[in-house]
Formats: structure tokens, C-alpha cells, sequence
């Protein structure tokens, strides 16, 4: 796509570009159905590759699945109409043309392209107990480190799943010569691993900060998630649901001249942050209103931090009240799903379908500039009576969230 139409779109949208659905399947999944998915596309890229439990919003970063990955698995594209012809580029092409114009000059500066995605994770059970690697051990196989979070959206969670519960961390007197008897045995069967961690129950509408270093066995809630720009991890389980792990997965983002060495695997681990006693205290999230809850519903809106422990990313649900019309603005470029309702954003169209093929466009996801985020986007909701909510994910440093 040439640079004429990637500034083309830009114009016409007025800093705001639209994105096309962007699945995802992992191989070691089943998916959990929450996504809007039809029934007959969970396994459109075929049995082999595994069920399409996952959506990327907002990415850049190409997805890590192994030799049959697709060219453009995990990358958002743009998409836009020109004199009748639907046209579509990828949002990281935009970046590079755009530059600090789409993502910000402070973003831009830092990172040189745009430095998260979010996703939605929506598998029908636990996944392993894993990690993701820190800055410091992702350098020495050219990745950065993989600050995530998560959030619960009500209006897909009608159901838990098989187990809505996440292991986190490591029980406080648990060893390091524990956890690497543990990885040791990773051929021996169930190396029971989570015998060593706690778990906890998964509560819709909260959610959880898991910076890089911290061991975690995602539970079966359909899981909003945002997350620097990187698909770094190793799993620390060899068995979850009566699935094997493959042990390639153990040595997965590790340098080559480490794979076999347990001590490694263990130096991975942030130990402080695993065993903290008070890990819920210091990683568990309820929503926080960003601005007085009175103030905003005069206006007719509500908007709530949901991810906001991090300074690497944060995220927003802003739900606009039935046939309310507001300009929100924030201080940072944003990715957006729309998660329910319609209306307008914008100059665009928004609505959130219940049903979505593989290969469908859609209208419930957008990508907004800093320039217009701080220009402000005018949201109108002419529903009688379903509001429309908005999930917002914002790169690091975002000016305006206070830690």
C-alpha cells in the first residue's frame, strides 16, 4: 500500500483509522466460543493449527506460533474505502509513514513504532503455568520483556468456562530447589508445578497486573488483555487438562547456549514478586473511575480505569449512556473495541455484531491518533435503550494515568 493511501485514509478519517478483525489460534488451546466467532471459523486455518481462541487489537507484533505461521498472523490491518473500493494496509506500515502523527511524537521517540496490542484470550480451560521473560533475559534473543494485564468484560463471560480460577506466583517458602525439581520432571508426567503456586477465583467486571518475571496459569474467563508489544514466554507446566506440553515450549525465547540448564529457567523468575504474601494486594484491579462518577453521568458517560498498575500500558472502559451524545478526550494515541451498542465515533460508524465470519469486516474496531484523542472524539449513542462500551488500550507512560 503506497504511502498516498495510508495518508489518504488518515485524512478521510480524520485521524482515526478503522481495523479489521485479527484472529488469532494457538495450538495447545480449545476455544472458549466468547468471542463472537461463528461456530463453523473456530478452526478455519485448519485442525492442525489449532482453534482460534484469541483476537489482537492494535498490533504491530507478529504473532509466535511456530513454523506454519502465517505472513501476517497477528498483525492489524487497516481498512478504508476509496471511490468505491475497499482498500486495506497494515496498521505498522501506517506507523512507519506516520510516525509521531499517528502514535505520538513521546512514543515514537522512545520506541520508534507503536509499543503495545491487547487481545482478547478466550480458552475453554486453564493454560499452563508460565512466564514471561523481563527485559533482561528477552535481550539476549533480541525481544523486550512482556509487561501484561487483564480484564473480565461482563458481556463475554456468559459463561466460566472450565475452570475460571488462575494460579499466580509461588507460595511464599516455596525454594528455588523446589521449582527446579519441578522443571526437571517436565518429561515425567504431570510435574505439578501448581502444587507450589495459589489460585484464585476470576471475577467479571475486575483484573489482574502480571508484570514479566511472574509465573501464571491463565484461567477459562474470556480475558481482555493488554500487553507490551512482544510474544516472549516459556511454559513451566507439562501437563494442564490432560494435555501435554510439549517440552520445546520449556526452552521457548531462551538463548541457545542455556537450553538445559535448569538454573536458568529458575534465574528467569522475579522470586521477590512470586512469593510476595500480599501478591492480591498488589496486583489485583477493580475499575477506578477516571473523573467523578456524578460529573460524568451529568454529561452521560462513565469511564473507568480497568488496567492501571503499569506504567508499560493502561486501558480505559468508557460506556456512553443511551441516546447521550459526548466529546472525550484523552492525552495519548489509543486502540478501541467496541464491546457493545452502536453509533457513531467520530467520523465513523460503530456497532458491536453478535456474529462475526472469518474474514468478515467489521465496524467495532478503531485506532485513534494522539492528535485527535486530544482534539477530542465526539461519541453519539441513538439507541433507546443499550448503551455503547468501549474498551481503550494505551501504550506506556500514558500522561494520564496516575500510579
Amino acid at each position: 500500500m503506497s504511502e498516498k493511501d495510508i495518508r489518504l485514509a488518515f485524512e478521510k478519517g480524520r485521524g482515526i483509522l478503522r481495523l479489521a478483525p485479527n484472529w488469532v489460534p494457538r495450538s495447545f488451546c480449545v476455544p472458549g466460543r466468547r468471542i463472537k466467532l461463528h461456530p463453523d471459523d473456530y478452526y478455519a486455518l485448519g485442525g492442525n493449527r489449532g482453534g482460534i481462541d484469541e483476537r489482537w487489537f492494535s498490533s504491530t507484533t507478529p504473532a509466535d506460533n511456530g513454523p506454519l505461521t502465517g505472513e501476517f498472523e497477528g498483525l492489524s490491518f487497516c481498512v478504508f474505502e476509496d471511490e468505491g473500493k475497499t482498500k486495506q494496509f497494515l496498521l505498522r506500515d501506517a506507523v512507519e509513514t506516520l510516525k509521531g502523527e499517528l502514535i505520538g511524537e513521546r512514543l515514537y521517540g522512545k520506541f520508534g513504532k507503536w509499543p503495545m496490542f491487547s487481545k482478547f484470550f478466550d480458552n475453554k480451560g486453564p493454560l499452563p503455568h508460565h512466564i514471561h521473560q523481563r527485559d533482561e533475559h528477552a535481550a539476549l534473543v533480541g525481544e523486550m520483556g512482556k509487561p501484561e494485564a487483564y480484564y473480565f468484560p461482563p458481556q463475554l463471560n456468559n459463561h466460566g468456562g472450565d475452570f475460571p480460577y488462575t494460579f499466580f506466583g509461588l507460595q511464599p517458602g516455596v525454594t528455588k530447589e523446589m521449582v527446579k525439581e519441578a522443571l526437571m520432571n517436565f518429561n515425567k508426567g504431570d510435574n505439578k508445578i501448581t502444587d507450589l503456586s495459589s489460585a484464585y477465583r476470576l471475577v467479571p467486571g475486575t483484573g489482574w497486573d502480571v508484570p514479566p518475571g511472574v509465573l501464571h496459569a491463565p484461567g477459562s474467563l474470556c480475558t481482555y488483555e493488554p500487553q507490551m508489544a512482544s510474544d516472549v514466554f516459556a511454559m513451566y507446566q507439562s501437563l494442564v487438562n490432560d494435555a501435554v506440553i510439549e517440552e520445546e515450549l520449556l526452552w521457548k525465547n531462551t538463548p541457545e547456549d542455556k537450553v538445559g540448564d535448569y538454573d536458568y529457567l529458575v534465574d528467569v523468575i522475579d522470586w521477590e514478586m512470586n512469593v510476595d504474601p500480599l501478591f492480591a494486594e498488589h496486583h489485583f484491579m477493580i475499575p477506578k473511575p477516571v473523573r467523578p462518577v456524578e460529573q460524568m453521568h451529568e454529561e452521560g458517560y462513565e469511564e473507568k480505569w480497568v488496567v492501571y498498575r503499569s506504567s508499560a500500558m493502561s486501558a480505559k472502559e468508557l460506556t456512553i449512556f443511551p441516546q447521550a451524545e459526548v466529546t472525550i478526550h484523552d492525552n495519548a494515541a489509543y486502540g478501541m473495541y467496541v464491546v457493545q451498542g452502536h453509533g457513531t465515533f467520530g467520523v465513523h460508524d460503530i456497532e458491536s455484531p453478535a456474529l462475526i465470519r472469518f474474514g468478515q469486516l467489521t465496524y467495532d474496531e478503531y485506532f485513534v491518533s494522539e492528535k485527535a484523542a486530544k482534539e477530542g472524539v465526539k461519541i453519539k449513542n441513538p439507541s433507546k435503550s443499550d448503551p455503547i462500551v468501549i474498551l481503550k488500550h494505551f501504550g506506556a507512560e500514558n500522561p494520564d494515568l496516575i500510579l
